[in-house]
């Protein structure tokens, strides 16, 4: 068995070596899976198999079960080191993604589906509790936001690849699905072989815990799970339902994203570190709101495909600042409580996602602009939520409400 380094002393180790770089090739090397599986989804299951609104929805709920099961983390970490954890989950969502194709019915993808959802619900329960160990406080905003950056970059080279031959080179979704997930788990061995394991400056808790004090946190996880889902499941779907989008026409558009986010990402890092996740949320959610409502009006007024895609691409930038409920959670936590309360977060966060999709799944066969109004007003309540996070959070200084309730003096 391998022995755990301190970060102290692998601050002392080649740039290609360090801790904060393992964390940059994982966030690099998950999007080569998940952000391609994504991307041909909505095509695979229309074109292939023959999905309608219903079975997507279902699709989505069974993919959303491990993200509610993502407490197990905790029980797993007993046994194993966090960091090996989230190389092998890496490992398990690239092999699946890399067989996705050899299923082409709804048992086999709902049976696939499921197996690389537990390797990405587990990666990124683990991930988020990596960054949030081996980051400062300071430091973390500014990191994170160049971490999504360099997710991004990736998913843009594999995109751009798929654009340029799914036509020219005649592809095929096997070959597609192939070639991402295996990248991705040549990456994970690799990871697993070369690096050591890093240590935490604070052990963790190993058992489930909740805290009255982090209710607001667990709050906006659960809101922001629900909102998600519903761009997740149906914006996409909506493009190549509604608007006959091929899978090169899908991925050309989730291109735009990408380099949207690389540009905007670590400025949204940086401004999460300048202005506060207070006022980064209070901006993303009344930003969500109306993009909401204006997907909903393209059903009611027939707005047409251009402003479908600007809404694609402008829900897709506006996630990007969730960061800032990563770094609220920090600067309010105890050291020890991280990576148990990253599981249970996660947890929280995917209640609604194991029925919502299902559910609104049926309401998309009635009226799909109303699938869109319900994220509007899931956003409105996320506002509502934001505007309770103080200027200066801290341990004792959870919310404004902390600070009306007690004597204590803090920052506005």
């Amino acid at each position: 068995m391998r022995q755990v380094v301190p970060l102290a002393e692998a601050a002392n180790f080649p740039f290609w070596k360090r801790p904060v770089t393992l964390l940059f090739v994982m966030a690099a090397a998950m999007p080569l899976s998940f952000a391609v599986w994504s991307a041909l989804l909505n095509n695979f299951v229309v074109e292939v198999i023959g999905f309608d609104g219903a079975d997507i929805g279902w699709l989505h709920t069974v993919r959303e079960i491990p993200g509610f099961l993502a407490v197990g983390v905790i029980a797993i970490i007993m046994l194993m080191h966090e960091q090996i954890l989230g190389l092998v989950a890496l490992l398990l969502l690239g092999v699946a993604t890399a067989v996705t194709a050899w299923f082409p019915s709804l048992a086999g993808i709902l049976t696939v589906t499921m197996l690389s959802s537990i390797g990405f619900h587990y990666y990124e329960t683990v991930n988020q509790s990596l960054q949030l160990q081996w980051l400062s406080k300071k430091e973390a905003p500014k990191t994170i936001g160049l971490m999504l950056a360099a997710g991004s970059a990736a998913t843009l080279v594999a995109y751009g690849l798929i654009v340029l031959g799914w036509r020219s080179l005649d592809l095929s979704f096997n070959f597609v699905y192939s070639f991402a997930g295996g990248a991705t788990v040549l990456i994970s061995v690799v990871c697993l072989l070369i690096y050591p394991r890093f240590g935490t400056p604070t052990p963790q808790i190993n058992k489930m815990i909740f805290r009255r004090r982090y209710c607001l946190y667990y709050m906006l996880q659960f809101m922001s799970g629900a909102r998600r889902q519903i761009f997740i499941v149906f914006a996409g779907f909506m493009m190549v339902e509604r608007f006959g989008f091929a899978v090169h026409d899908i991925t050309s558009l989730f291109i735009i994203n990408l380099v949207m986010n690389m540009i905007a990402a670590p400025l949204f890092g940086h401004a999460v570190g300048r202005f506060g996740e207070r006022n980064a949320l209070i901006f993303e959610y009344f930003g969500l709101v109306f993009v909401f409502l204006a997907y909903g009006g393209i059903y009611f007024f027939g707005w047409g495909v251009v402003l479908a895609a600007a809404l694609y691409v402008i829900d897709h930038l506006f996630f990007s600042l969730a960061l800032a409920m990563k770094t609220y959670f920090q600067k309010i936590a105890d050291p020890q409580d991280i990576a148990p309360t990253a599981a249970v977060a996660f947890t929280i966060n995917h209640i609604s996602a194991v029925f919502l999709p299902a559910v609104l799944g049926y309401v998309w066969l009635v009226s799909p602009a109303w699938v869109f109004f319900s994220a509007a007003m899931m956003a409105a309540t996320s506002l509502c939520l934001a505007l309770l996070i103080p200027r200066h959070p801290e341990k004792g200084y959870e919310t404004i409400l902390t600070g009306f309730f007690t004597k204590q003096s803090h920052a506005p």
